[in-house]
């Protein structure tokens, strides 16, 4: 005999077959993706943090790993001589290397930028940016639990300069737990995540000029995602919208909530709402451009790398900024 048709969305839970109050946790992440970075031949480089690799997707399609252990590689960049730039954190591991490295493409050999401020460790290195004049720009914020181990006096935002030296150019309190960044073309504005889960604490993206000194002033909001999970990583295209890596499917602690669902957000330069991308994960955590007009978006949320075609050149200074 047959059966009437089943609406499946509707069904309860079995709740006489289930433990008193019992819901759905994680037991264990196999891995957990993060810092999208494209090359000169239409390579992709992202990070495993919970499996502690650094992979590439290559143009053909064919996945494999450039290094492992990646000393818990996070968020990745190309410098204008195509060198991988990346941060080494603590997040999914303690085993991190807690420093800025840089690679050369060509030879493989990997060069520390920094791995300490004023000769203490960094917290965990999260995520960077180059500017057009050589400058390396990352953010070192703290999302684990083991706040013993910490040096820094600060979750803060540093700049490396072409000769090295390392300059902290945010903390609190005008920045509570700087996550994603990035700069415009002209190096002028920088752009920081401020992602703190606590309640009450700061979902926000704010806008800084920068100064002939390369220092951040003048603070603004621009977006602020109420209570839910604010952003994470963060990309402008060739028109200077903000394309910003935000929500989450369910909440992961009592000061977050599920009001902003995982996807792309789109917005303009000053904060106005231009639309979402849902994107069926989870959480989503960061981006890029790519593809040979730089009209390819590519996504890291979770287990799963995405693309979405756009109809605008993204920003990115190697290689080929935007037109």
């Amino acid at each position: 005999m047959g059966q009437d048709r089943i609406d499946f969305a509707a069904m309860d839970g079995p709740d006489a077959l289930l433990a008193p109050e019992a819901s759905v946790s994680v037991d264990a992440a196999v891995c957990f993706l993060e810092g999208p970075a494209e090359d000169d031949r239409g390579n992709l480089f992202f990070s495993d943090i919970a499996g502690n690799r650094l992979l590439r997707r290559s143009s053909d399609g064919s996945l494999s790993t450039l290094r492992e252990p990646s000393g818990r590689a996070n968020g990745n960049t190309f410098d204008a001589e195509g060198r991988l730039v990346t941060c080494e954190g603590t997040e999914q591991g303690l085993d991190g290397g807690r420093r800025v490295v840089r690679t050369d493409m060509t030879t493989g050999a990997v060069e520390v930028l920094t791995d300490r401020f004023q000769g203490k460790r960094y917290n965990s290195p999260n995520d960077v940016v180059v500017d057009p004049l050589g400058r390396i720009w990352f953010t070192d914020p703290y999302y684990g639990p083991h706040r013993e181990i910490l040096e820094q006096g600060a979750e803060a935002v540093y700049r490396i300069d072409p000769d090295g030296s390392v300059t902290r150019v945010l903390s609190q309190p005008e920045i509570e737990r700087p996550n994603g960044l990035a700069i415009s073309p002209d190096a002028r504005t920088l752009y920081v995540v401020d992602s703190h889960s606590r309640p009450g604490g700061n979902r926000k993206i704010w806008a800084f000029d920068v100064d002939d000194d390369g220092l951040p002033r003048n603070r603004r909001l621009v977006v602020d995602f109420g209570r839910g999970r604010g952003g994470d990583g963060i990309r402008l295209d060739s028109q200077g919208h903000l394309w910003v890596a935000a929500g989450v499917a369910r909440p992961r602690n009592d000061g977050e909530t599920d009001e902003v669902p995982p996807g792309i957000y789109v917005f303009g330069p000053d904060g106005d709402p231009i639309g979402r991308i849902p994107i069926a994960e989870d959480l989503v955590t960061n981006l890029t451009f790519g593809g040979p007009e730089r009209t390819t978006l590519y996504v890291t949320a979770g287990r799963t790398v995405y693309r979405v075609p756009v109809a605008l050149e993204g920003y990115r200074l190697w290689p080929g900024g935007a037109s």
